[in-house]
């Protein structure tokens, strides 16, 4: 096969598993993407020292949360395709495999290739592994174990998926059927650092 390092097979991929952000208030983003975009909450992770929403984008495909507990990171807006020298509000991107078996095979791939790869992570809802690319971009192959996107029915009594057992209050209010508030936002000229610039304050 033309293209590759190896002689085996590709990967199975199947797009995008999920973009991982950094938010500085998850109330907020989950207030935005569920009652402004439109899309559906499908499964939550909460430790001592993060939170970590997924947010449903089509089957197979989520956008991700991570809120680190106790760190007030710095915040900024910029617009799109704008270069700046200022660290990103973004930790990683996954990119999705077929199952467990695609996952092993990419593991061994980049193994062969002598790039550092890590053991197989059990996340619950999803199994990966992760590594880096040459730019230094912090890279994870996943596969659902059990997929919530595109139409599956969830609910969010489902431990399985909703593991944050102090959840913020608009999950809760999603969980009794409506969000009492959204919240507003605007599109930046130039790079700030001042939240007001882009959040309208209710």
């Amino acid at each position: 096969m033309t293209g590759t390092a190896h002689d085996d097979l590709p990967p199975r991929w199947r797009g995008v598993h999920h973009l991982a952000l950094v938010a500085t208030d998850m109330d907020a983003t989950v207030r935005f993407y569920v009652g402004v975009l439109g899309a559906r909450l499908v499964a939550t992770v909460g430790t001592s020292t993060f939170r970590h929403y997924f947010f449903d984008l089509g089957a197979g495909t989520s956008i991700a949360f991570f809120e680190y507990r106790d760190v007030e990171p710095e915040t900024f807006a910029k617009p799109a395709g704008v270069a700046s020298d200022e660290v990103a509000q973004f930790d990683h991107v996954a990119m999705a495999l077929a199952d467990e078996e695609a996952l092993g095979e990419l593991r061994e791939r980049l193994k062969k290739a002598d790039c550092e790869v890590t053991d197989v992570v059990d996340h619950g809802i999803m199994r990966s592994i992760y590594f880096t690319d040459p730019n230094g971009i912090a890279l994870e192959a996943s596969c659902w174990t059990i997929d919530p996107t595109g139409h599956s029915e969830i609910s969010l009594d489902d431990p399985r998926l909703f593991g944050d057992r102090d959840p913020v209050p608009a999950v809760r209010e999603l969980a009794e059927g409506r969000l009492e508030r959204m919240p507003s936002t605007r599109l930046v000229p130039q790079f700030t650092k001042k939240a007001e610039d882009w959040v309208v304050r209710s």
